[in-house]
């Protein structure tokens, strides 16, 4: 099935800020949500709302979304919801935020009972490289501070030998029933915060938590060829999920500073050339500085300011086409002499004269 664009599902512009986005979402969740809507089509319409949600109030998704649309966050790593528990398991701090408690307005925290345990939160990591390390590629070790799993328990939240026991509140179910007027509404439970169970021993490393704050030094492989501006992915080096669920994404934004002599056009290197008058005249053989190594080149007779040469296969290494590189242009740029001599001057009027 074709999705719709998100801004149409929640009925704002394009430019329309988070607040008039959050109100949006908020009116369609209210509208469409499947315990208070009994239209068989409501229950797809609130989970495309909240999947629109999902990724419009997310400042990093937007961005991903706005430039390359459906595709661009599939292969960013979301996929969407494919029921309402993935809805509440991802969202449910937000229901919270908008409505309160969810008894309130009718509404149970999820059908499956127990709370699913939160996937960890992705990073950014803002990393400058030189114009030689984008084109020859580099391997750099980065330092991050991320919550990261605790190694004691495994992310399990309790002390090693320990056990599990199952909720007294909620009969290990995750919820519990509550009457409202004539209604019976099923919310998380309070005590097992819906996980239907309770640690006998908390693992004294995490407090129970399952994750602790961590700083690591990450390896980062940046391939020959990437440009300025360019994303890196580097799945699961993110925050640590909850209680052993998948951890985040760390995403490297990568900045290339500029070159002395080089500038780049795609995959091509351009090298402006000064020569002086008599060479772009007469002609000549040069000697020109590359990525790695000098080349020679011939330099036409009647060369002019803005001719160009190209140098097959001497530029940057094209991402995901081993082996393949783009050109070097040299773009000569002829020199006007100054503070020329008697002589040199009397050669110059006489060429005039038999021009």
């Amino acid at each position: 099935m074709i999705k719709r664009d998100y801004y149409e599902v929640l009925g704002v512009a394009r430019s329309a800020g988070d607040a008039d986005i959050k109100k949006a979402y908020r009116k369609l969740a209210l509208d469409f949500h499947p315990d208070r809507n009994p239209d068989p089509a409501a229950e797809e319409r609130f989970k495309e709302a909240s999947e629109a949600y999902e990724v419009l109030s997310d400042s990093r998704r937007r961005q991903i979304y706005d430039a390359y649309g459906h595709e661009g966050l599939a292969g960013a790593g979301f996929h969407g919801f494919t029921d309402i528990g993935d809805i509440f398991g991802s969202m449910g701090d937000i229901f919270e935020e908008f409505f309160g408690s969810m008894a309130d307005f009718g509404f149970r925290s999820g059908r499956g009972g127990r709370r699913r345990a939160r996937a960890g939160a992705d990073m950014r990591y803002d990393l400058t490289i030189s114009f030689m390390e984008a084109a020859e590629g580099v391997e750099k070790e980065i330092s991050i501070s991320r919550v990261a799993l605790c190694e004691v328990c495994g992310g399990s939240g309790q002390e090693p030998g320990s056990k599990r026991e199952s909720c007294r509140a909620c009969g290990g179910s995750g919820a519990i029933m509550q009457r409202q007027g004539f209604f019976m509404i099923q919310t998380t439970c309070p005590e097992c915060r819906g996980e239907g169970e309770r640690i006998e021993k908390p693992c004294k490393e995490c407090k129970g938590e399952g994750r602790r704050p961590s700083h690591d030094k990450i390896s980062v492989k940046i391939p020959a060829g990437v440009e300025n501006g360019m994303q890196l992915v580097l799945r699961g080096k993110g925050h640590q999920g909850e209680r052993g669920a998948p951890a985040g994404d760390l995403f490297v934004f990568v900045s290339v500073t500029p070159h002395q002599l080089f500038e780049r056009s795609g995959d091509d290197i351009v090298l402006t050339m000064p020569i002086s008058f008599p060479q772009a005249a007469l002609g000549d053989t040069i000697k020109v500085p590359g990525l790695k190594d000098e080349a020679e080149i011939k330099v036409p007779a009647g060369t002019e300011t803005g001719d160009e040469i190209r140098i097959k296969g001497a530029g940057i290494p094209r991402l995901r086409s081993s082996g393949k590189k783009g050109d070097e242009i040299v773009r000569f740029v002829v020199k006007t002499p100054k503070n020329l001599s008697k002589r040199q001057k009397e050669l110059l009027r006489e060429f005039i004269k038999e021009k």
